[in-house]
């Protein structure tokens, strides 16, 4: 399999490591106890893996970067509309939003008046950003952090879902940029994520992700910093990218260690396997072959 060479073959990997991410967390739900022992053996649940919502809104964004070059978040929010199934697991919050805006109210207005006008800073925006990331792995990093922000902003106008965002699409552009260097550093990344996610709860998160120490095992780095069990960006994307960051270049260590750590393990599956994406050598065909497949225009390869 040739590696991808544009950008948009790059966001439909990163979409791919996305989508396995999510619909094989997905499956891990459950007893404590039955989950974790699976997870120790590694036991692949039968297919079709079907994915979530994470993957629903991440095509769309894939799709409004082929159509455009760039977020038109008019664009976003129609394809978002027009992509919305009650059956992938929405939360309450974006079940509402997504069927206002099927009905032609604007998402200028809406999503600031999410949760008494504080907006939204739960973890959707980053969950779907990974191929953004990708998409602009050669432009400057302030660009991608600009174009995250944009992405967000259609749902999640709280500066934590923002700040998720940001974070995500950064380390899937340094991810790549690293891979196709050889030199992959996943300290390194993680340091250059923290120090240009815009100041908070979730760039402090990141930063005490920086402090763990080299060999923390997943569930006690989910203990410190959160797993997503509060569905938060501040509660998610420090340990998911955590995960993708300490184990850089190997995709399938990625997905497992991401989810011993529980908590929302399909949305920090999807996130820290967009990012993994990037810097494997591939994706284990079999996982491909498990999951539901994605429409012909965004599948990889």
């Amino acid at each position: 399999m040739q590696p991808p060479s544009t950008p948009d073959e790059r966001a439909r990997l990163s979409l791919a490591g996305l989508s396995l991410g999510d619909a094989l967390g997905e499956r891990f739900f459950g007893p404590t106890a039955a989950v974790l022992a699976r997870i120790g053996a590694r036991e692949l649940p039968p297919p079709p893996w079907r994915y979530t919502d994470d993957t629903e809104m991440a095509i769309s964004l894939v799709e409004t970067l082929a159509a455009r070059g760039a977020i038109d978040g008019d664009e976003l929010a129609a394809r978002f509309a027009r992509r919305y199934d009650p059956g992938r697991g929405y939360g309450s919050a974006a079940h509402q939003l997504l069927q206002d805006l099927r009905v032609g109210l604007s998402w200028r207005a809406l999503a600031p008046a999410l949760f008494e006008g504080r907006g939204s800073y739960g973890n959707g925006a980053a969950m779907r950003v990974a191929p953004l990331g990708a998409y602009l792995a050669d432009a400057a990093l302030d660009h991608v952090a600009e174009q995250a922000e944009r992405s967000a902003e259609v749902t999640h106008a709280h500066p934590e879902g923002i700040a998720g965002a940001v974070a995500v699409a950064l380390a899937a552009a340094l991810a790549w940029r690293q891979a196709r260097a050889g030199a992959l550093d996943g300290p390194l990344l993680l340091r250059s994520v923290a120090e240009r996610t815009p100041p908070g709860a979730t760039a402090d998160g990141l930063q005490a992700a920086l402090a763990l120490a080299a060999g923390t095992p997943p569930e006690d780095a989910a203990r410190a910093l959160g797993s997503g069990s509060k569905v938060s960006a501040q509660d998610t994307v420090p340990f998911a990218l955590w995960s993708a960051a300490c184990r850089l270049g190997d995709f399938e260590e990625t997905f497992w260690a991401t989810v011993r750590g529980l908590g929302d393990r399909d949305t920090t599956c999807a996130i820290a396997c967009g990012v993994a994406a990037l810097a494997a050598p591939a994706l284990p065909e079999r996982w491909l072959a498990a999951r539901e497949p994605l429409p012909a225009e965004v599948s990889w390869p």
